[in-house]
């Protein structure tokens, strides 16, 4: 499917098919030069985060169809850009991280015990 490698070192597996996640729609939190925003952590939303997003400019519950983007709601994973992932942390509204589907491009920005931390356990 994919040659990229998640914060584990392992194969980059799926953030989301439904909604469809990933800069390109493809269901990955791939990255390339076209993404400025590094979306690369695989993230389950929350109400809080989802909240912090809107506080700071960034809409992710208004369907936008022209770009593909069907609105967020508590509990769809999303692969959000490790910054702002950064800057929820700092203010204690992290979504759970799916560390398996995080690109290892988030750690860039990201260190990995913090994205552990906030790490969805999954039976």
């Amino acid at each position: 499917m994919s040659n990229s490698r998640n914060v584990l070192g392992g194969e980059l597996q799926p953030c989301s098919l439904a909604p469809l996640a990933g800069f390109t729609r493809d269901g990955l939190c791939q990255t390339g030069p076209q993404d400025l925003g590094s979306h690369t952590v695989c993230a389950r939303m929350t109400e809080a985060f989802l909240a912090y997003s809107m506080q700071r400019g960034n809409d992710l519950v208004t369907p936008v169809p022209e770009y593909d983007f069907p609105g967020l709601k508590p509990g769809d994973c999303w692969c959000v850009c490790a910054a702002r992932w950064l800057e929820a942390a700092e203010a204690g509204v992290a979504p759970p991280v799916i560390l398996n589907a995080t690109h290892e491009r988030a750690l860039r920005a990201v260190e990995l015990a913090d994205l552990e931390y906030h790490a969805l356990v999954t039976p």
